[in-house]
Formats: C-alpha cells, sequence, structure tokens
C-alpha cells in the first residue's frame, strides 16, 4: 500500500525523490506548528514542572529546561516561528529580487548599470554582520528580523533573475509582443516574468533554509524576539547546562538540522524536476 502510494506520487513529482521526501519532512514540521497549540495550549515560557528533566520523564516526554519549562512545548511552538522567519524574510527577498533582476535585465542600458552597482554593493556587504547591525537598530522583535534577513539576501535572487531575463527578452515570442506594440509593463508580466521565474523557485527553498539558520543565529546570540521562543533562542538558553543536560542544546539543533535539510531536499527535488534532461535520467 505505501510503495504504491509512494510510486504513484513519484510519477506525479517526475521521478524526484528528494522533493517527495522534502516535502514529506516539511508537512510533519508543519504539522507540529499547527497542533502546537492544541497539545500545548500555554505558553511555552510557563514553568510548569521541576528543572532537569531528562527526556522520557512522565507528563513530559522531551524533559524540561533548567527553569522547568516543557522542551515538547517549545519545540513546537517554535516550529510556527521559524517557520513563519523563514517564509516571509525569503518572500521579501524573491519581491525585491524579482523586481531589480527583471527591471534591469529586460531593459538594459544605463538602468541596468545602476541597478547592478546597487546590487554589488549589497553583496560586497557582510550579510550576517549588517542582519545583526539592522536588528539591533529596529530593537529585537520577529518583524526586524525578518526584514533584516530579507534584506541582506535579495542580491542573489536579482542577479538571478537579471540572467533569466536577458535570454528570454530576446525571445521570438517577446519580439513579436513588442512589435505588435504591447506596452512594456504587459510585455514584463505577460511573457518575460513568467518564463524567468523557475530557477527562483528552487533558490527560494534554499533562501527559507538560510532564512531559519540566521534567526536561529541570532537568538542564540540574544538578538532573538523575547516576547516568543525559537530553536536558536532554546540553544542559546541550554548552552550553560551543555555538559550536564546537553540534550536541551541537541534536540532544538536537531529541529533545525531536519528542517534545513527538508528544505535542502525540496530545493535539489525542484531543480530535478524543471530540469527536463535529470528529469528524463530518473524517469529511466
Amino acid at each position: 500500500m505505501i510503495q504504491t502510494v509512494t510510486q504513484r506520487w513519484l510519477r506525479i513529482l517526475g521521478g524526484a525523490r528528494p522533493l517527495l521526501l522534502g516535502s514529506i519532512i516539511l508537512a510533519f514540521i508543519l504539522a507540529c506548528a499547527a497542533l502546537a497549540g492544541h497539545f500545548y495550549p500555554g505558553d511555552p515560557l510557563d514553568i510548569v514542572a521541576a528543572a532537569n528533566l531528562w527526556p522520557g520523564a512522565p507528563g513530559h516526554f522531551l524533559g524540561t529546561d533548567m527553569m522547568g519549562r516543557d522542551i515538547a512545548a517549545g519545540l513546537m511552538h517554535s516550529a510556527g516561528v521559524s517557520l513563519s522567519v523563514g517564509f516571509f524574510a525569503a518572500l521579501l527577498s524573491v519581491t525585491i529580487g524579482i523586481a531589480i533582476g527583471v527591471t534591469a535585465g529586460y531593459f538594459r542600458g544605463w538602468l541596468d548599470e545602476v541597478l547592478m552597482r546597487v546590487t554589488e554593493m549589497f553583496q560586497t556587504l557582510p550579510s550576517f554582520l549588517f542582519a545583526i547591525v539592522l536588528v539591533v537598530i529596529l530593537t529585537p522583535s520577529i518583524a526586524s528580523i525578518t526584514f533584516a534577513i530579507g534584506i541582506t539576501t535579495w542580491p542573489q535572487i536579482a542577479r538571478l533573475v537579471r540572467a533569466e531575463a536577458l535570454r528570454v527578452r530576446n525571445a521570438e515570442y517577446v519580439t513579436a509582443a513588442r512589435t505588435i506594440g504591447l506596452p512594456s509593463r504587459s510585455v514584463i508580466w505577460s511573457h518575460v516574468l513568467p518564463n524567468s521565474l523557475s530557477p527562483v523557485v528552487v533558490a527560494t527553498s534554499v533562501l527559507m533554509a538560510q532564512a531559519i539558520l540566521t534567526e536561529a543565529s541570532l537568538s542564540f546570540l540574544g538578538l532573538g524576539d523575547p516576547t516568543v521562543i525559537s530553536w536558536g533562542s532554546m540553544i542559546g538558553m541550554g548552552r550553560s547546562t551543555l555538559r550536564t543536560s546537553w540534550y536541551m542544546t541537541a534536540l532544538p539543533g536537531a529541529a533545525i538540522f531536519i528542517t534545513v535539510i527538508s528544505f535542502m531536499l525540496l530545493g535539489n527535488g525542484l531543480n530535478d524536476y524543471f530540469n527536463p534532461r535529470l528529469k528524463k535520467q530518473s524517469a529511466r
């Protein structure tokens, strides 16, 4: 039964096994985030038991931290925080990158030069340090962290979209659209942009993984939102007891690892799905 369902989904996904595996893992993480309020309706930062209970303790199967907070509750509630930061940061980055990339690639000339020089300027800045500065200036919060990550990661999307727009703008159907008098805005929206987004879809999954890692790093350094719990803040709080209660850092670290791996598998699978030659090889 399971093998039949798996084979059916593999046929639908063009034989892209990483895409199927990444989707299954990500669906499980999304389910944990969605059901966190059902299984643990209270505040995950509340003290609910004795401190330093190891995994397997009655009523707290993943144990408690040094303050007596339930680790399972923290992990499930943190999933929603990390996924929302990853999604909205990637959305901001992709929006800026697409707007700049397609404008530069389609219009060329002096506008292309100006936009690419701005892109290069952002690329020369250390993205993580730039994100730290922005979060400190804007005060640590989920909104400021999301903005800082999104505003520091768009250059790679802009360059990718520009390269695709340069390729598509010389296609026959784009030339025909310009010949019949369609305005540039209609040509971009109807022809250039839809045919330039396949690599962006793949890159977006990697951006989400990168955003989750950056948010965890900022929270680990104490620059996370103090009103919510995240995997990075759980690791940061547990590092003082690393020698005696290593599970406090290992469990949220494993959650970050599994989530990032799911996005990487998703990206590799999407690359296989959109690449005709790879799809033919996987189908053999």
